[in-house]
């Protein structure tokens, strides 16, 4: 009777045991490495990925330094200062530094162009991102993915002209891209062009029907250009079935109207830490 009794607490503790280290095991296995110091590395791929791991988990500061390594390793890597773009945003955020006034929507040359002293670290880093993005445009004009990720630039800085043409080549690219659409369709909003922005969010909606995103903004563009259609009367009688035409194709735009819903002043909201679009496949 003793034996029995003996070998049943054995048991038990063998179990207990056993389980206590299965968990550790999972609990290890679940835990990411913590990256290396950035002067530790020697690979700007590396440097980037591991800086976006840091992003996604919070951890900003740390994100930065890492982001800059990968830049310093490879000057001309356009993701490495989008990404940075997107860090210091969320610092400046935090601390309520206020953005440059970007012109945005105002034709080039009404505003002079602030001296680097004024710029913040997170125009400075997307500004960098334009100019890399372009250099990859010019070794490969049907890299969509650098096209997509100039206009999501060009919105960072507010250029939302110049966002929409990089936008509309992505699309034309890649045409059954969903976040090309939606992208493009959210930029168009912002110009107020409801037309064309409605055709943009309809194919998105029409790839994939259950996309919130592509759903809520082209309810916000059929709202706009109702209430165009409803509150202006243009010269043109044609004017307003052009609009109707180009929501129905998904091309053209929609009369030329002075917007109605620019971008309100101040602060921004934090960006969200968003990886770049990947390298086009063949």
């Amino acid at each position: 009777m003793r034996n029995l009794l003996l070998l049943a607490v054995i048991a038990v503790l063998c179990l207990t045991g056993c389980s206590g280290t299965s968990d550790d095991a999972n609990a290890n296995a679940n835990t990411e490495p913590t990256p290396m110091a950035a002067d530790q590395y020697t690979d700007a791929g590396t440097a980037l990925a591991d800086g976006i791991k840091l992003l996604d988990r919070g951890d900003t500061e740390r994100a930065i330094e890492l982001l800059n390594r990968a830049v310093e390793l490879d000057p001309d890597l356009a993701d490495g200062y989008f990404q940075l773009g997107i860090a210091y945003s969320l610092i400046e955020f935090r601390d309520q530094i206020q953005p440059m006034d970007v012109p945005g929507n105002q034709p080039d040359g009404d505003e002079p162009e602030k001296p680097d002293s004024e710029k913040t670290a997170s125009t400075k880093a997307f500004e960098k991102a334009v100019d890399a993005y372009k250099k990859r445009i010019d070794a490969d004009k049907e890299d969509h993915a650098a096209y997509y990720n100039l206009g999501r630039s060009y919105n960072k800085l507010n250029k939302d002209n110049e966002a929409a043409t990089a936008l509309r080549q992505a699309v034309k690219l890649r045409p059954d891209d969903i976040e090309y659409h939606t992208e493009l369709g959210s930029i168009l909003i912002k110009l107020a062009k409801y037309g064309e922005a409605v055709g943009a969010l309809r194919k998105a909606v029409d790839l994939d029907p259950e996309n919130v995103e592509a759903l809520d903004l082209l309810e916000k563009a059929e709202a706009g250009l109702k209430r165009i259609n409803f509150t202006t009367l243009p010269k043109d009688p044609n004017a307003n079935k052009e609009g109707a035409n180009a929501a129905e194709e998904g091309t053209g735009a929609a009369p030329e109207i002075p917007p109605a819903n620019r971008r309100p002043s101040g602060p921004p909201p934090p960006p969200r830490a968003t990886p770049p679009a990947p390298a086009k496949t063949p």
